[in-house]
């Protein structure tokens, strides 16, 4: 009874997951500019996206263009700065660690509203000119601590020997870094990358506070923005589709291919 229990609560928690997203990917198929209401089976809207023949799908690419852009941008960049932060991090010892381990913490804690305004008012005290340089700035600032979240980890696992045995042989410790370190680190800093990138994707307040006033949109804003107005846009529909979609295959890929990896090694 209690396996019987657990499956109906787990089928039930899948419907309620996905059946916005199938639903969603249904009405992406009809002109219908009310979700909900079936006109007909139709790719017009996957045809307006692509094409941009409507003034709202022109603007919905370019702020899914720009979404792609500061994503890419800021994600590498935290990549970078995370790698060096941790190990920075696992070098120091006691309580130098701990500290500065609680502190890059505090930014994935802290709420987004928080952050976006203090980026703001950190800005505009500084009379930085706000942008797209501001927003990957800003984009930098809370992608960063994800990747030393993730790098940690592999540290932790790495033989402490191996940076050292390097020098040993005469590489400098650039060499050491480049050729030894990164490729142990790698995919922890694989996962730091794409965890940036997520959370530049998904943000909102953080963008919202710092883009200025230059008419920069995202597809975070611009989806607030067009609610605003007393509705979405019909092209949102066939665009989240296919971002779903394009998660769907990567995450299928990833996971085919750690179970061959650990085929392989038994």
């Amino acid at each position: 009874m209690k396996k019987v229990i657990a499956q109906i609560y787990l089928w039930i928690l899948m419907i309620l997951l996905y059946a916005p997203l199938v639903f969603i990917a249904i009405f992406s198929f009809t002109e219908s500019k009310v979700l909900g209401s079936w006109s007909g089976f139709s790719t017009q809207l996957y045809e307006n996206l692509f094409t941009g023949r409507m003034q709202e799908s022109a603007s919905l690419i370019s702020a899914v263009e720009n979404t792609l852009l500061i994503a890419l941008v800021s994600a590498a960049v935290s990549m970078a700065l995370g790698t060096v932060a941790a190990i920075g991090i696992f070098n120091l010892t006691g309580r130098k660690r701990r500290a500065l381990s609680f502190l890059n913490n505090i930014p994935m804690i802290n709420p987004d509203v928080i952050t976006g305004v203090s980026l703001f008012l950190l800005f505009v005290f500084l009379h930085f000119s706000q942008g797209y340089l501001s927003v990957i700035l800003s984009h930098i600032s809370f992608g960063t601590p994800y990747v030393v979240l993730s790098v940690l980890p592999k540290l932790q696992q790495m033989n402490p020997n191996i940076y050292e045995a390097a020098l040993d042989l005469g590489a400098t410790p650039g060499q050491a870094l480049r050729k030894v370190l990164v490729p142990l680190l790698r995919p922890g800093m694989i996962s730091g990358f794409i965890l940036a990138f997520t959370m530049s994707l998904d943000d909102f307040a953080v963008t919202f506070f710092t883009r200025g006033t230059i008419g920069l949109e995202t597809l975070s804003t611009f989806i607030y923005a067009d609610a605003r107005k007393g509705g979405l846009t019909p092209e949102l529909r066939p665009l989240m589709t296919l971002i779903f979609l394009i998660i769907l295959v990567l995450l299928l890929f990833i996971n085919l291919r750690q179970a061959k990896m650990q085929k392989a090694n038994e």
